[in-house]
């Protein structure tokens, strides 16, 4: 297996060339410390993730671990799945250190390093929880929305909150507060999408006064002031005159960063185009995409998008493509990701006739091995007549806390030998997960493993659900410690105050790291 070092990764960032720098541990030891530009795509995952997030099978792949040896078993996969420049990082994340290489901790740290320095170069304003307490308090003339995912929104919100995630505002604002002398208050759980969505609505001149609320519902956990919880308040359609207004605002903030433009033939060209990575996204609501959309466009709406780019573009120099019908969710987005340095297109000229898909976007997934399957029905048949059956799930830690098979155990892929040494040694074990290819994709693993016959459950949990059958939650019957995720200190309810603090201490510290840095090419508008 080939190896590269610092100087070769750090090369193809400075000079804006394609690479795909992927740390393939878990994300929770990746959320711990990684390189900037180290897009985090666990070996657990590489066969349902691979496909989407490196469309181009000659992009120069370079793997990254701390010496667990996951570098290497990646590395082994991606040649497999026919990818052919993929070579292992020299010495892991040690000799990344040693020589010289700066590291970071947390999620998603291009992106909140970035809103960093834009609040940093703007002086973006805000308002302290105390203040927006007491306007909400006196009944001020003030709107809060809130720019986060919907279901985040629904855990906890600000008092009077209203979702508007973040690509929505310049479209949405204007319909919630028509009056410009209302006083508008972004809010996130943390700063970079409150940062970077009052800045989208200062950038497009919305008549308003526009704070971010500083520090989110962290500030506002931390000042002793109660949450919401459970609230269901949404933005609503807006009208055509509106939606003109926004999509001229939006055109003129995308001319500004240098956004490109793009047209269906250049589409048609990029997609068969062989030396040049290209993603093609659609940045509406995902309920809008499931309506309608372009063939082979991604749903990936169009705030978390700049919040989380490299979970879903990791190639790092790669060509991103955004469609919106509007205009608004594509072009504001556009002028954020050409600012980080992005190389971004703006579809043009969208007509409903030209959403010929309709449903869920469906990931790329490698052909599938031959297995023994097992339907809903008979597996929970097995299940109950006796105990020599036991279902294993391979889902994410989330999702098998939220719903499970009952009786079954969580296991990681990752840490698949030690979690045979805690599983029940049974005659037959039945594989299921979400997607359910994962599991088909583990399963003669698994079966190397041990020497007990290995089923995976056809159509996975989705298809034991469908069959109206029992469901159980909680953290129970672990054969894996839950690495596959990051504890993020600004989601959920109960998150320690102290771990906030450290968390809010550590995002003002990101500008200094992006200048110890030296690669990422940001600039601000």
């Amino acid at each position: 297996m080939k190896t590269r070092d610092y100087l070769f990764v750090r090369n193809k960032l400075l000079s804006k060339e394609e690479i795909a720098f992927l740390d393939v541990r878990e994300e929770d030891p990746h959320a711990q410390e990684h390189p900037l530009f180290a897009a985090n795509l666990p070996l657990s995952r590489l066969e349902t993730d691979a496909f989407a997030k490196l469309p181009r099978k000659d992009v120069p792949i370079v793997t990254l671990d701390d010496g667990e040896g996951y570098a290497e078993l990646a590395t082994q996969k991606l040649l497999e799945l026919g990818y052919v420049d993929v070579s292992i990082y020299q010495g892991g994340l040690k000799a990344w250190k040693a020589d010289g290489g700066e590291v970071f901790k947390d999620v998603n740290v291009p992106s909140k390093s970035f809103g960093e320095l834009v609040e940093s170069q703007r002086h973006t304003p805000s308002l302290s929880a105390q203040e927006v307490k007491k306007l909400i308090d006196e009944k001020a003339d003030v709107v809060v929305v809130d720019v986060r995912r919907f279901d985040e929104y629904q855990t906890m919100s600000i008092p009077t909150g209203i979702s508007v995630p973040g690509a929505e505002l310049v479209l949405r604002v204007p319909d919630l507060a028509p009056n410009p002398k209302t006083k508008i208050i972004v809010n996130c759980a943390g700063r970079t999408r409150s940062i970077i969505g009052t800045q989208s609505l200062i950038n497009a001149g919305i008549p308003n006064e526009v704070n971010a609320l500083r520090n989110g519902t962290i500030g506002w956990t931390l000042a002793g002031q109660d949450l919401d919880k459970g609230q269901s308040r949404k933005f609503k359609e807006v009208s055509a005159e509106i939606t003109g207004i926004a999509a001229e605002r939006a055109r003129y903030v995308a001319d500004k960063a240098n956004v490109k433009r793009a047209n269906f033939a250049d589409i048609s060209q990029w997609k068969s185009q062989k030396d040049r990575t290209t993603y093609f996204f659609d940045t509406r609501t995902p309920e809008e995409y499931e309506a309608g959309h372009l063939p082979e466009f991604r749903s990936v709406p169009g705030g978390q998008l700049v919040q989380e780019t490299e979970m879903v573009a990791p190639v790092r120099g790669a060509r991103i493509v955004l469609a919106d019908p509007s205009g608004v969710r594509a072009n504001m987005p556009a002028s954020w990701l050409a600012q980080m340095a992005w190389e971004v297109y703006v579809l043009d000229d969208i007509q409903a006739s030209d959403l010929t898909e309709i449903g869920p976007w469906k990931a790329p997934m490698p052909t599938l091995p031959s297995v023994l399957s097992v339907d809903p029905i008979t597996l929970s048949a097995w299940l109950k007549a006796d105990s020599n059956s036991l279902a294993v799930d391979f889902s994410t830690h989330a999702h098998y806390v939220k719903s499970h098979i009952p009786g079954s155990w969580f296991a990681l892929r990752s840490q698949l030998a030690d979690a045979l040494l805690k599983l029940p040694k049974v005659d037959r074990y039945v594989l299921t997960s979400t997607p359910p290819e994962l599991a088909t994709f583990i399963s003669e693993e698994f079966k190397s493993l041990c020497k007990a016959e290995v089923y995976v459950l056809a159509g996975g949990n989705k298809a034991w659900v469908d069959a109206g059958l029992e469901i159980e939650k909680g953290a129970i019957n672990l054969a894996s410690p839950p690495l596959d995720r990051y504890k993020r200190p600004y989601e959920g309810t109960s998150a320690d105050p102290a771990a906030m603090q450290a968390y809010l201490d550590w995002e003002f510290g990101l500008v200094e790291q992006l200048g110890k840095d030296g690669t990422h090419h940001f600039w601000v508008l």
